[in-house]
């Protein structure tokens, strides 16, 4: 699908002609290098940059320490695939065709890697991109197909598919580092997309985490048990509760001849096959005596006091699991940014070089009870955003403006000087970054999440979100409104749609709703196209 896009470039005066060097301009213009870190499914929450009451990320807090903290960062739309085509585009994903896991990704669009490498860029891509196997723009890559694995993980590359003994995180950043220290061409500037696959689900820590992790207690959240009151039907039915939907084996580390042992276990839930072993099979001798001691604990603990469990204390039970297995994955993303952190410092590359870290989107973290992402809904919706940039970023900055991103393409297109296609929708961060937030203009950011029926059950639906308040809209098989005020109810526990006090809240978001739908190309006609494409592509 291609559509014309008309995009503002209210804010872009600092690099007035948005990609041409004036002559003077030659001589003192370095083009700083980039490094772009994301996770896969890394809450803010599990960043201490942001809160620290469930782990801390001393590496990851370098970057805001020695940068930009974004406290507003979200995403478009919360799943994995659609995100990067959105991150590498800068376009919404019924622009770029990628609205969901499924449904393919319009090559034809042109990604901000491609205008680097022609504009003489060294370029390379280690990790998870997650869609395609050839991704454009890149002078070396080294991807995981598909969501990949932990354990002795496979990889794509140019020169045919490989495996690599080791753990993920590890592995990935070896790659990153060997390529700069041995492979680009030291003659130019480098981007390089270091692409984490931890922490996607499901979990497994390094053996040395997991021992760790597996010791430790977290605290709840307050909405843990949350009942789903005041809120409409796409909460009640979305099947993501940790008790009713995390697998055992799956999520657990329950191995299936415990289950079997154990005849009925109860709650029964909806389990990867086989997905315990088809993750951990990959596992050599050596790693698995590395792992077994903890998973003996793990699952005679279960035999001996599941079936006394009440269901409060098997959802705490499950908890305590998830964050120890999801956190120790996190632990190793920290420890191996440190690594690239340090590669940079000890070779004088830190100076001008840009350092982001994000993650492709939000996650639950037992938050209303819940795993995973999809909903607008803040744990989602909100993503990490740290930069670093020394002497154009002043050192722990903090930033709450409404950012998205879609707006990352041109954030690093401008910071190198390179003209911005006219099809990307997003916003250069620039004046952000440069702390000229009144050349900011945006005041609220657009949503929408196409990937309904499909697991986990979350309905469509898009929306409109600024500092004060949330306003969203369920369709296809509901037609339902959702309001929230941000600040005072920052749990988001009670949808204040049908209070009169909020009346003109409503019409007056409704109408910029409609504003940012034409703004961005999107429309009825096209929610209801991909309503049937999606049809047609389940049934082949």
């Amino acid at each position: 699908m291609k559509h014309k896009i008309i995009i503002y470039l209210t804010g872009l005066i600092l690099f007035a002609s948005c990609g041409v060097l004036k002559e003077d301009e030659k001589e003192t213009f370095k083009r700083p290098n980039i490094v772009f870190i994301m996770s896969d499914d890394h809450a803010y929450q599990a960043i201490s940059a942001y809160s620290d009451h469930l782990i801390k990320t001393p590496n990851i807090d370098r970057i805001a320490n020695e940068g930009m903290l974004f406290t507003n960062a979200c995403v478009s739309n919360s799943i994995c695939a659609p995100s990067r085509a959105t991150i590498l585009t800068g376009t919404h994903t019924h622009i770029n065709g990628k609205i969901n896991n499924s449904l393919p990704f319009d090559t034809t669009q042109v990604t901000f890697p491609q205008l680097f490498q022609k504009e003489g860029y060294a370029t390379a891509m280690f990790g998870k991109l997650h869609f395609g196997n050839n991704p454009k723009g890149v002078d070396e890559f080294m991807i995981l197909p598909g969501q990949g694995n932990y354990l002795n993980p496979d990889f794509i590359t140019k020169n045919g598919d490989t495996t690599i003994t080791g753990y993920v995180t590890d592995i990935i950043t070896d790659l990153a580092i060997n390529w700069l220290d041995k492979k680009r061409s030291k003659e130019k500037p480098f981007m390089l997309m270091y692409l984490h696959k931890a922490p996607h689900r499901p979990w497994w820590p390094s053996p040395k985490k997991f021992k760790e992790f597996s010791n430790k207690v977290f605290p709840e959240p307050i909405t843990l048990f949350d009942d789903y009151k005041n809120r409409g039907t796409a909460a009640k039915s979305a099947e993501m509760n940790l008790l009713k939907h995390m697998g055992y084996s799956h999520d657990s580390k329950i191995r299936p001849e415990t289950l079997k042992s154990m005849d009925k276990v109860k709650p029964k839930v909806w389990e990867y096959k086989d997905g315990f072993y088809s993750r951990y099979s990959r596992a050599n001798e050596e790693q698995r005596a590395l792992y077994e001691p903890t998973l003996d604990l793990i699952n005679d603990f279960f035999k001996a006091n599941w079936p006394a469990m009440s269901n409060e204390e098997k959802m705490r039970w499950k908890y305590q699991r998830y964050m120890q297995d999801y956190l120790g994955c996190i632990s190793s993303v920290d420890d191996n940014v440190g690594r690239v952190l340090d590669y940079l410092d000890e070779n004088g590359l830190s100076e001008n070089t840009i350092v982001v870290y994000t993650s492709d989107q939000g996650f639950y973290l037992g938050e209303h009870g819940w795993f995973d992402k999809r909903f607008i809904y803040d744990e989602s919706f909100k993503t990490p955003l740290l930069i670093r940039w020394p002497n154009k970023i002043k050192a722990g900055a903090t930033c709450d403006e409404m950012v998205q991103n879609l707006d990352f393409a041109q954030t690093f297109l401008e910071a190198a000087q390179i003209k911005s296609p006219a099809s990307m929708q997003g916003e250069s961060l620039m004046p952000l970054l440069k702390g000229n937030n009144k050349l900011w203009t945006r005041d609220a950011v657009y949503y929408h999440y196409y990937e309904y029926p499909g697991v986990h059950k979350v309905k469509r639906h898009y929306g409109i979100v600024n500092k004060e308040y949330k306003l969203v809209h369920f369709y296809h098989d509901v037609d339902e409104w959702e309001l929230y005020d941000r600040k005072k109810d920052p749990q988001e526990m009670n949808s204040i749609y049908d209070d009169p006090d909020y009346n003109d809240i409503v019409n007056e978001l409704k109408i910029k709703l409609t504003e940012l739908r034409v703004k961005y190309k999107d429309s009825e006609e096209l929610d209801k196209h991909f309503i049937e494409i999606t049809k047609e592509n389940k049934k082949h």
